[in-house]
């Protein structure tokens, strides 16, 4: 087991940059919210359910269960805990001291493969919960989609990691060849890529949330361009871009069905409260410390594409998305791609 935590940690250190941010969300889109079902009535099992959660854009739809948990209104007994880095929880989770963790999608699919056994998973996919963080925007207003992006320059963080391999992938399917219709440059942080959008006009580049919302409401010369969770819906219909993933270990799963069931359904109340009420939950924003003014939260909160799929809608949305990543390079999602066991209630 040791040498599990070790091998997953080394995974962890090298996908960082494939997580997104870890601070919240940001642009305009519209968000569904898949419920597991009826909704059933409390289960008579009453458990504690230790929860792992980022401090990013996954985390925003779970916070109407954190409210519910705090005020003993919640099902169950959810102990919510909001870590900075993909690397705290992975080890938590191999070692069975978390038993649902929100991890980035690719990350989600690296652990399972690298803790699965002969005796069957370890950690199994439980819900999408997170789609596409990412938008092209613009100082300017000459980019209306990606193919005006040809002769430009692109601006972008996420180089060897998930931001790239969906932005070539998009660009390419856009009939534009990176490197030589379209130059994107790679950055270390967001932070310079919001400066140069802000500073130069005609500059464009890539952000996820919260910076796109935040530099938006700031400098009014800047602009989202580009919704790439709609660009990909539009050029892969039969998946979704993804971003967050809830995964569930298996022995707890197995254990306890009926916590999970009530998780399940705490957590699509908390999704549609989130997203039906931006308002109302853009102080529980700031109150976590995911952004840092409530007008900035309400803004980001719909661009954020909160959703809660599971089952066959969690297996469709994400099975193609992994298909690209693994395309562009296999060891971002593991070596391989996941197998049926990976997606748990889906056919």
């Amino acid at each position: 087991m040791r040498r599990t935590v070790a091998l997953l940690g080394a995974c962890v250190l090298a996908l960082l940059a494939a997580c997104g941010p870890s601070t919240p969300p940001t642009d305009p889109a519209a968000v569904t919210t898949t419920t597991p079902g009826p909704r059933p009535s409390p289960s008579a099992e009453r458990v504690t359910v230790r929860v792992a959660a980022l401090a990013g854009p996954t985390t925003i739809g779970l916070l109407g269960l954190m409210r519910d948990a705090a005020a003993g209104t919640a099902r169950q007994d959810y102990r919510v805990t909001t870590y900075g880095t993909p690397d705290e929880v992975v080890p938590q989770l191999v070692r069975g001291d978390v038993d649902i963790a929100l991890l980035p999608a690719n990350l989600a699919a690296v652990v399972h493969r690298q803790t699965r056994t002969d005796a069957g998973p370890a950690v199994q996919a439980l819900a999408v919960n997170t789609l596409g963080v990412l938008s092209v925007l613009e100082h300017g207003t000459d980019v209306r989609s990606l193919a005006d992006l040809r002769g430009r320059t692109v601006l972008s963080t996420g180089k060897g990691a998930s931001p790239q391999y969906v932005l070539e992938h998009l660009l390419r399917r856009a009939g534009l060849t990176p490197g030589t219709d379209v130059t994107v440059e790679y950055v270390p942080e967001p932070t310079q890529v919001a400066a140069a959008l802000a500073a130069t006009p005609g500059t464009v580049g890539v952000l996820p949330q919260p910076y796109a919302t935040a530099v938006t409401v700031q400098e009014p010369d800047v602009r989202v361009a580009v919704d790439l969770t709609q660009a990909w819906a539009d050029v892969e219909p039969s998946s979704q871009l993804v971003t967050g993933v809830t995964v569930v270990r298996t022995a707890f799963a197995r254990e306890h069905p009926g916590a999970l069931a009530d998780f399940l359904a705490d957590d699509a109340r908390s999704v549609a409260f989130v997203t039906g009420s931006p308002q109302d939950a853009a102080p529980l924003v700031v109150e976590a410390g995911l952004v840092r003014s409530a007008p900035v939260a309400q803004a980001a909160i719909p661009a954020c594409h909160l959703v809660l799929l599971t089952g066959d809608e969690m297996r469709a949305a994400l099975e193609g998305y992994l298909a690209v990543l693994h395309a562009a390079e296999p060891r971002s999602v593991g070596g391989a791609l996941p197998g049926d066991d990976f997606y748990l209630g889906a056919t």
